[in-house]
């Protein structure tokens, strides 16, 4: 019998106890190509300004995705590849293509993913005239969000704003700062002097929101009923209600790593788990994800990194075969996990 067979267990010492059984992974301080990561896609895409609600359109590029590992492969410190912060690099460029700002955007291969809970390690930028975002997303009415408008940042003042887009916000051109799904909360640091972990935990009921294990706030009005996918972006649209923009310096947002614990909305995925969880009670069947207290450091825990904790879970491995893993074949070579619904989980607990 392997050990998290059965799932992984969030707030598993408090009544907000949940248990997700597929996992997304990714040390970005010792992937050496993001472009080759079977768990994410750079993404290449062109808004209107019309669309982008500002005087400029968004142009994400995969150019403006770039690896920065550790030069020891075998280490968790020390000097990048490229210089500054190791990790994932997300860019916006102060010189605009025509009407365009050329931002940076990664998104994950899947799109089953329904309820979970998800963290993110980043540093921000401070150079006035971007937005940085981690983020599930369905559609414009599903969305999840984390946003950090560097034009904010100050000796007095670090805020992010935590959002639910829904229906009145799309009403609204895609504002939501007039709903009741919509959050500004003051961060006890800068989110652009620093690396600290986002988290949002996503359940039928509710959204919860948390920096560096910081519970912040609950959101249960208008929460996401659909499967989509998890992103981290910077842009930036000229919009000086929001972004601002585009940066006077071209203006990066590092990110060290990224984790999601989550079910899926997939019925192959759900039927793996059936057949892998034979005795959700057995020791070690169900594993604890560690709580973050405090500022994240390099030396984080993955159960991805231990074979025996990732058994009939799809491990990323450097390179990114044709023949990659459909969900529900259940091989052992990418992050692609054995879900099920959150209705199914809570019968186990």
């Amino acid at each position: 019998m392997s050990d998290c067979e059965c799932g992984y267990s969030v707030n598993a010492t408090t009544s907000q106890h949940m248990v997700f059984t597929d996992l997304i992974e990714t040390d970005w301080l010792h992937i050496k190509n993001a472009s080759l990561d079977t768990d994410w896609q750079p993404q290449e895409f062109d808004v209107s300004p019309q669309n982008s609600h500002g005087p400029y359109g968004r142009a994400a590029r995969v150019a403006n995705v770039i690896s920065n590992p550790l030069n020891d492969s075998h280490s968790n410190s020390g000097h990048s590849v490229l210089g500054g912060d190791p990790g994932l690099q997300l860019w916006v460029r102060a010189k605009p293509e025509g009407n365009l700002i050329s931002t940076g955007e990664i998104d994950t291969m899947r799109n089953d993913i329904l309820y979970g809970s998800f963290r993110a390690s980043m540093k921000l930028t401070g150079e006035p005239g971007t937005c940085g975002a981690f983020f599930y997303y369905f559609n414009d009415t599903q969305e999840i969000d984390f946003e950090f408008l560097s034009s904010q940042f100050n000796a007095t003042s670090s805020p992010v704003n935590l959002v639910l887009h829904s229906s009145l916000s799309l009403q609204d051109g895609n504002d939501a700062s007039h709903s009741p799904t919509f959050k500004v909360m003051q961060l006890p640091f800068r989110p652009d002097e620093g690396f600290h972990e986002y988290r949002f935990d996503w359940t039928p009921d509710k959204v919860s929101f948390y920096a560096d294990g910081q519970w912040l706030v609950d959101m249960i009005q208008d929460v996401p009923t659909q499967s989509g996918h998890i992103a981290v972006s910077q842009w930036s649209n000229g919009n000086e209600l929001w972004s601002g923009g585009p940066p006077k310096s071209d203006a990066v947002m590092t990110i060290q790593y990224i984790k999601a614990y989550f079910n899926s909305s997939h019925s192959n995925r759900q039927a793996d788990y059936a057949r892998r969880c034979s005795n959700p009670s057995a020791a070690k069947a169900i594993c604890v994800v560690p709580e973050l207290s405090g500022s994240p450091t390099f030396d984080t825990y993955f159960f991805s990194e231990n074979f025996n904790q990732t058994v009939n879970q799809t491990v990323y491995n450097d390179t990114k075969k044709n023949d990659a893993p459909h969900p529900g074949e259940g091989s052992n070579r990418s992050f692609w996990a054995t879900l099920v619904l959150m209705a199914a989980i809570i019968a186990l607990l």
